[in-house]
């Protein structure tokens, strides 16, 4: 029987309110505390999904000796501020991606998880979905053949504000990190590190990255070509093309994955219910804790890595700088 936690909320945002709604369906999360810079946001926040404790201060939820693991949900470039605060209080930590806004950052979370010997994990909540999961089966599988060609794209037109987050260079913001880097997990997953890349963006009036097309090379002939934008609409699809067939697939709808091959299209589908599926992720770091393990055997240390020098990588040549952190 599993041990029922108590799970904290650090930062009560959109993002937090999605995550708040799936972990209230398992029945070995307890909600129990709800932080905000703002304590009457977190008592809103407590309020709308059941959580037992409100804070106006991080640092005193973290004090709180009940609070077993803290899921944080504030802006990139608060990832490595507020993670070493929990790790440095031995609080198990779930933090949103991107982890961080560089690989320096990354390593330094790394190290004082390590140091403390406390648990700590990228929330990459679609690697736990039961489509991806399917989709890493059927690649495995090799029945289409070898992977040879990865197009993946994530678009949505927001509303223009240079205060708010999509658009703030000092909360980390523009596509890439946001959403853009979705895209390249997919290519990093299915194709591996690649040995060539070449981008394209495009920047907002803030000064902050508003889209990019990326070109991904790979010595074996394999090649990624990956979009994220705020200027445009268009589905958040996955086209996997093989050397005799190809997938199609959209991470988040319930859509199903469709196969072509030999001339003949499959569908699978999959009965998400109207839950987009971070209970997957969260049941997972439970699990986690339940074995004492530091770093989760799925989204381990080194995946979080290797995506972000990815990042780190695509930035560097589209010279996309956040000046706080670079």
């Amino acid at each position: 029987m599993s041990k029922k936690y108590n799970w904290a909320i650090l930062g009560c945002g959109n993002i937090a309110n999605k995550f708040a709604t799936e972990l209230k369906l398992l029945p070995n999360a307890n909600l129990y505390a709800a932080a905000s810079r703002n304590l009457d946001n977190a008592k809103d926040f407590s309020n709308q999904f059941g959580f037992e404790k409100s804070y106006g201060s991080y640092l005193e939820m973290v004090k709180d000796p009940k609070v077993d693991v803290v899921y944080i949900a504030t802006p990139h470039n608060f990832h490595l501020e507020h993670t070493l605060l929990c790790l440095n209080h031995k609080k198990a930590v779930l933090c949103e991606k991107a982890f961080a806004i560089n690989s320096k950052e990354v390593r330094e979370m790394i190290t004082t998880s390590k140091e403390n010997n406390t648990f700590l994990m990228e929330a990459f909540w679609v690697i736990f979905r039961p489509k991806y999961l399917k989709v890493k089966e059927i690649i495995a599988s090799e029945n289409l053949g070898k992977l040879k060609f990865v197009k993946s794209d994530f678009m949505f037109n927001a509303e223009f504000n240079p205060q708010k987050r999509l658009y703030n260079i000092d909360l980390g913001g523009g596509s890439l990190l946001d959403i853009g880097i979705y895209s390249i997990f997919t290519a990093l997953m299915f194709l591996g590190e690649p040995d060539q890349i070449k981008t394209i963006p495009h920047f907002s009036a803030t000064g902050s990255e508003e889209s990019i097309s990326m070109l991904f090379a790979y010595k074996n002939g394999a090649t990624a070509v990956l979009t994220s934008s705020f200027d445009a609409e268009y589905k958040n699809e996955s086209e996997l093309c093989f050397e005799h067939g190809i997938l199609k697939y959209d991470r988040f709808s319930p859509d199903p994955i469709t196969l072509i091959k030999d001339g003949k299209t499959t569908k699978i589908s999959f009965e998400n219910g109207p839950h987009l599926g971070y209970q997957f992720e969260a049941s997972h770091v439970m699990e986690c804790l339940d074995k004492n393990l530091k770093e989760s055997p799925i989204m381990p240390f080194s995946l979080s890595l290797k995506l972000m020098n990815i990042l780190d990588a695509v930035r560097k040549d589209a010279n996309i700088i956040f000046p706080k952190h670079d």
